[in-house]
């Protein structure tokens, strides 16, 4: 099969296009035909080698996590799937996606909204599962509670300021750039900010969670935004600045916490569900071919992108 893979950690230049092994498939697996695939942040991080703990020294990988397609095959013990089924969701471990096929667990499979393309389907699990559970389960966001969410255009944010609508809060702001404040506001915010023109953390107004979707603030820079007993979550954070915000947090009731994303096949199931309601949509930035992805890593890279960048296979 084509894919994307790299053999060393570096730059986009280390991205090849070219012949991979097909993927073996488990007893509890589905072999999917990918029609796209997303690229993430978390995903050239890797491949730069920022997150070599997690990565590790095996080459060559396929990067890619979020996966849209067709099953053409399924494992002995599957039962829940047949080959022909349109599905979305994500791979196991940290790769594998960028490619013309993947393996998918039965347990984290879901089908595509009827009101879904696959590149759109490709679009959403990785992120929209990052907005819910950064701000369900992490921020233990309430019903009526005020929601700030940093970086709201991004392929996170876009999804957390939804999801934030459907889980019931009272008032949801957005920062972003001037450029992308409609789209924010077609996404359903309340009150949308420029961070070219104002820092939401030197403002007056106060928040019950602040999530930042692209860890570009801090918990000791935002602690004063936030209402007593006020959470503060955060997607990738430095780590000499999340050890000191928990070590300060431990004498606050504002507190802080990393956000890692868990990927949950009923959790996918609920935001299918609000999707084919229309409470929820993802946004797409850009669409590359599979033959693309130093392009579309060099993109994502600008961190400037409006939605997911989405790589679709020919």
């Amino acid at each position: 099969m084509n894919a994307i893979f790299y053999e060393s950690y570096g730059d986009a230049s280390v991205l090849q296009y070219g012949e991979q092994p097909k993927p073996t498939l488990k007893d509890n697996q589905l072999l999917v035909r990918v029609h796209a695939s997303s690229v993430n942040p978390v995903d050239w991080k890797i491949r730069s080698g920022h997150l070599l703990p997690v990565s590790g020294l095996n080459f060559p990988k396929i990067p890619g996590r979020d996966i849209a397609g067709e099953v053409v095959e399924v494992g002995s013990n599957v039962l829940t799937y047949a080959v022909g089924n349109r599905v979305f969701g994500m791979t196991e471990g940290i790769g594998g996606a960028n490619a013309e096929f993947a393996v998918i667990s039965e347990d984290t499979a879901v089908t595509i909204p009827f009101n879904l393309s696959y590149a759109q389907a490709a679009a959403v699990p990785l992120a929209a599962l990052t907005a819910l559970q950064a701000l369900r389960d992490k921020g233990e966001l309430q019903q009526g509670e005020k929601v700030l969410v940093n970086g709201a255009s991004s392929g996170v944010g876009s999804f957390a300021v939804q999801i934030a609508k459907a889980l019931g809060a009272g008032e949801v702001t957005g920062v972003c750039s001037a450029s992308h404040i409609d789209l924010v506001k077609s996404l359903g915010a309340d009150y949308v900010i420029d961070y070219g023109k104002e820092d939401f953390t030197k403002a007056e107004n106060c928040y019950d969670l602040i999530f930042d979707a692209v860890a570009k603030s801090s918990y000791l820079s935002s602690k004063d935004s936030l209402h007593h007993h006020g959470r503060y979550v955060t997607t990738v954070p430095n780590p000499k600045d999340i050890a000191l915000g928990f070590a300060i947090s431990a004498f606050s009731d504002k507190k802080v916490i990393a956000m890692f994303t868990d990927d949950k096949g009923e959790d996918l199931k609920l935001i299918s569900s609000w999707i084919e309601a229309g409470k929820v949509k993802p946004v797409i930035d850009r669409e590359y071919a599979l033959s693309e992805a130093v392009e579309a890593h060099l993109y994502s890279e600008q961190g400037h992108a409006a939605g997911k960048i989405i790589l679709v296979v020919d």
